[in-house]
């Protein structure tokens, strides 16, 4: 489908009151909530026992009562908890998200927020006024961009790496169903990390040849990824910087997934235009990552999302908008945009466009 105007189904932002003010002000403080009890282990605790009592609740967590008190009034004020006549259950919400596989992604984002991105943000404002990634900063080692400092400190590369195979395993689901490959027999996975995406899609077309492209760091989980899936007769590993070296030819579609929030406007241009080279007359590009509507008021996602880019990963990035992406395939040569839209918490959206 194509869109014109509005780009999702959201509404215009709410008018913002006081509670809703103090609400943002205190926002840091409502994520150590979700954070905490996701790290006790507390949702899984409160499922399992017969009557979740605060004494029950405290004992399995290993909380004295003050403790106990804190974490109990904020999972409870924030939703998370509901209490009844004493005995605490689960918000609906969170019971139906833990009866699923999306649970532990859930709560790899939870991790990857706190140790990847939290402290970062402290940067913001600075980030916002010299137009970089000051954030970075805080992350030991060399490079410009946090994926070329991850490796020099394997907890935190951990904890990223779970995170992006999580994330994507929640956002690919979509992709699989959404993204028409049944007449491309080879596709370049542009900056595909450890091959979830690729993986995927060749489960789903098997037809499908890919090749995945990172830098000569992340390799070794990459293949590693597709010798455990069982198709490496089928997916391939290729180091390569998608930034800085040209791409290789004999490909019918190249897919950037989660990649051109990355980078500045200019520099996805760079790549799409590469991409344009190396693909033969018909050839296609897939984007795929969230994405901002294009009247710049939201949704509230892609702004919350929008820091951790300004801050770390690289000199530029955002959560840019559909018209934005436009902008960048035409001017790198690629006709015929369709924009897929697809629902849900997170905003993510499809862009097919054609040699």
């Amino acid at each position: 489908m194509t869109f014109t105007h509005r780009t999702t189904d959201q509404v215009k932002p709410p008018v913002l009151d006081m509670p809703g003010l103090s609400g943002i002000l205190f926002g840091h403080a409502a994520f150590q909530y979700l954070r905490a009890s996701c790290e006790l282990d507390l949702f899984e605790h409160v499922s399992d026992l017969r009557e979740a009592t605060k004494d029950s609740i405290s004992s399995r967590l290993k909380l004295q009562e003050r403790a106990a008190d804190i974490l109990l009034l904020g999972a409870t004020s924030l939703g998370m908890l509901v209490k009844e006549n004493g005995i605490y259950r689960n918000a609906d919400v969170v019971e139906d998200l833990m009866a699923t596989d999306d649970w532990q992604r859930f709560k790899d984002t939870v991790a990857f927020e706190n140790y990847i991105v939290y402290e970062g943000q402290l940067d913001f404002t600075e980030s916002l006024q010299k137009n970089t990634n000051v954030g970075l900063q805080r992350f030991p080692g060399e490079g410009r961009d946090l994926y070329h400092r991850l490796h020099q400190n394997p907890k935190l590369e951990n904890v990223f790496y779970r995170y992006m195979r999580s994330w994507s395993e929640l956002a690919n689901q979509d992709l699989v169903k959404h993204l028409d490959l049944s007449r491309v027999n080879k596709l370049l996975d542009a900056g595909g990390g450890d091959a979830v995406n690729a993986i995927a899609l060749a489960k789903h077309n098997e037809q499908l040849n890919v090749t995945v492209l990172d830098i000569d760091n992340s390799i070794p989980v990459t293949q590693g990824k597709i010798n455990e899936s069982g198709l490496s007769n089928r997916v391939k590993a290729q180091a390569l910087d998608i930034l800085h070296q040209p791409f290789p030819e004999g490909y019918d579609c190249i897919l950037f997934a989660h990649q051109l929030v990355i980078w500045t406007l200019e520099e996805n241009t760079h790549m799409l235009r590469k991409a344009y080279d190396a693909l033969p007359k018909g050839g296609r590009v897939v984007i795929f990552n969230s994405m901002s509507n294009d009247e710049g008021d939201g949704p509230v996602m892609a702004a919350l999302d929008s820091v951790y880019f300004a801050c770390l990963p690289a000199e530029g990035g955002m959560i840019y908008s559909w018209k934005q992406y436009e902008g960048c395939l035409a001017e790198a040569g690629f006709k015929n945009p369709v924009r897929t839209a697809i629902p849900g918490w997170t905003p993510h959206g499809i862009i097919v466009a054609y040699k």
